[in-house]
């Protein structure tokens, strides 16, 4: 059976197609789907009988099993959505008085492992399918639609989707765009390109294809201003160091539909948090020639990471720093903390493929001066 979540516009299309059904089908499908929810392709009724008789047979809309559900005393709410394999992943719905934000995982899991992230203690499983993508918004949407959380805009409860749950979105591209290009039909969700944002930790190929393919609003995970640093932290900077990256990001904006890319980093005590580092900071980004703002993130503490969260008068004094340079600074809020649902901690459960309890190794992180790298950016392209 196909399953119809799994399937973009084009991709439905194609399908009608292959029974014999006009475009116009898809469109119908799509808006029934997405747009209402239903499941059920006997209840869309202004579907011809013989198409609906048609797709009973052959294909379903088939989300995930809720294993569990969480509500936080802010509103925010965590679901775990069985994977399949031994393997579940996590979302999270964030509520403002403006926007409704839905955090969506792409991996089982996540293979890059940094330092900060629970997720990638945990190791890598699997990839996630289009439809499995897709699911976790198609429920998260109608679910809270039915039970009535006021719609921050029209009909739409989730008006923002992140993709910031577990795994590195740009290593399941294949799946993840097709799940994108949904999200920003108007026949799908609707959403706006500015309102859709996708974090990496930093595929430097990748972000030049999403450039060229679907670009959306890019956040990149940073948490370094040198490569030193950001080795230990986030070891894909050993293939992708921080002039390539940064690279890729001036390449980005050129396509982007917001005219500047969001730096996250994670404010970690005595690792990456001093005022020296967050000059360090602002003048990486002024030699790369990036237009960007940075998004201070109070690190969320678990058991593995041997980190410890910056205080609030240290991250006050990094964001003053970068304030001053002239660069846009915000601190995220910490919500869902009480559910485990705050930056960081999203963990469910992944049937690990990659030994990497076996391969972690739990040193110290070592803060080495930098020296050479915003002497490499010149040398960019």
């Amino acid at each position: 059976m196909i399953n119809l979540l799994d399937l973009d516009l084009d991709g439905l299309v194609a399908f009608c197609e292959q029974l014999g059904e006009k475009r116009f089908r898809a469109v119908q499908l799509a808006r029934w789907i997405h747009q209402r929810g239903e499941a059920d392709v006997s209840r869309m009724s202004d579907l011809a009988r013989t198409l609906r008789d048609k797709l009973a047979a052959c294909a379903e809309v088939r989300s995930l099993r809720v294993v569990s559900e969480h509500a936080s005393a802010d509103g925010t709410v965590k679901w775990l959505f069985d994977v399949g394999d031994g393997n579940a992943v996590e979302t999270v719905f964030i509520p403002e008085s403006d926007r409704g934000t839905l955090c969506i995982s792409s991996q089982a899991g996540c293979a890059v492992g940094c330092r900060f992230c629970s997720t990638g203690h945990q190791g890598f499983s699997r990839n996630l399918r289009t439809g499995e993508i897709l699911a976790q918004l198609w429920h998260a949407e109608h679910s809270l639609r039915r039970r009535g959380v006021q719609a921050a805009a029209g009909e739409r409860v989730i008006t923002n989707v992140v993709m910031m749950g577990m795994g590195e979105p740009l290593q399941n591209y294949a799946q993840v765009v097709p799940a994108l290009r949904l999200m920003l039909d108007d026949h799908g969700y609707g959403l706006s390109r500015r309102r859709v944002t996708v974090s990496t930790s930093g595929v430097v190929p990748m972000i030049d294809r999403l450039r060229d393919d679907c670009p959306v609003a890019l956040a990149v995970s940073l948490h370094a201003p040198d490569d030193a640093l950001r080795d230990q932290l986030v070891p894909l900077n050993r293939k992708y160091p921080l002039a390539e990256l940064l690279a890729a990001c001036r390449r980005y904006l050129s396509a982007a539909p917001r005219d500047f890319v969001t730096f996250e980093y994670c404010m970690l005590a005595g690792v990456n948090d001093a005022p020296a580092q967050a000059r360090d900071l602002a003048a990486l980004v002024r030699e790369a020639g990036v237009a960007c703002k940075f998004n201070l993130i109070p690190f969320n503490p678990f058991p593995q990471s041997g980190l410890v969260r910056s205080t609030p008068q240290a991250v006050a004094a990094f964001a003053d720093v970068l304030t001053r340079a002239g660069i846009v600074t915000t601190v995220r809020r910490t919500r869902g903390d009480d559910i485990d649902a705050a930056c960081g901690q999203l963990a469910g459960e992944v049937r690990d493929r990659t030994d990497a309890a076996a391969r972690r190794v739990r040193t110290p992180v070592r803060v080495v001066a930098a020296a050479t790298t915003a002497a490499a950016l010149r040398g960019a392209p």
